[in-house]
């Protein structure tokens, strides 16, 4: 059986994320999805994500197989919501957002993100995130599927930076226990 385990990001692991963002990205374009062709995520954000500890990569084996953003600040994007709202539990309660995740297209098909998902919740749950926020593009079908398979509920619309040609489908989860 080959280990996968999940580990905060380093420096080192640069390289590998952009390359692994950069395939993403072009997956995206062929599939007719907008999201992320206009140069974001680019190296700053990553870079800026690994130095505030937010940055996470999937281990497979040896290699980074995957990379995602456990977001542990309020997202500005998600101040507003259309055609729904965000549930609350209790008020003014923190989250955290999942963001900028990607698997290497080398393990498409393993269904990692299963894994990687769980993995990312548990990590929420251990930096005291009772619930957790993600969005992606209203064409990426294959990211609802997932989001909706890890047990997220949709709740509503959000625009990238106010701009009504970025939507994005919204949901959220709350970790109980």
């Amino acid at each position: 059986m080959t280990v996968k385990f999940v580990r905060k990001a380093v420096k080192d692991d640069i390289t590998t994320i952009m390359s692994i963002l950069q395939k993403a990205k072009k997956f995206l374009a062929e599939e007719n999805i907008p999201q992320w062709q206009n140069g974001y995520p680019d190296l700053k954000v990553a870079e800026d994500d690994i130095s505030k500890g937010y940055a996470y990569v999937l281990i497979v084996g040896k290699s980074v197989a995957g990379v995602a953003t456990l977001f542990q600040e309020e997202d500005s994007n998600y101040h507003k919501i259309y055609a729904g709202e965000w549930a609350h539990q209790k008020k003014m309660e923190r989250y955290t957002s999942i963001h900028r995740i990607a698997i290497d297209e080398n393990y498409r098909g393993e269904h990692l993100s299963d894994f990687f998902f769980s993995n990312l919740l548990t990590i929420a749950y251990q930096l005291g995130f009772r619930q957790v926020r993600i969005d992606t593009h209203v064409l990426n079908k294959r990211m609802q599927h997932i989001i909706d398979k890890a047990g997220f509920n949709y709740a509503g619309v959000v625009y990238m930076d106010d701009n009504s040609e970025d939507r994005r489908n919204a949901y959220q989860l709350f970790l109980a226990g």
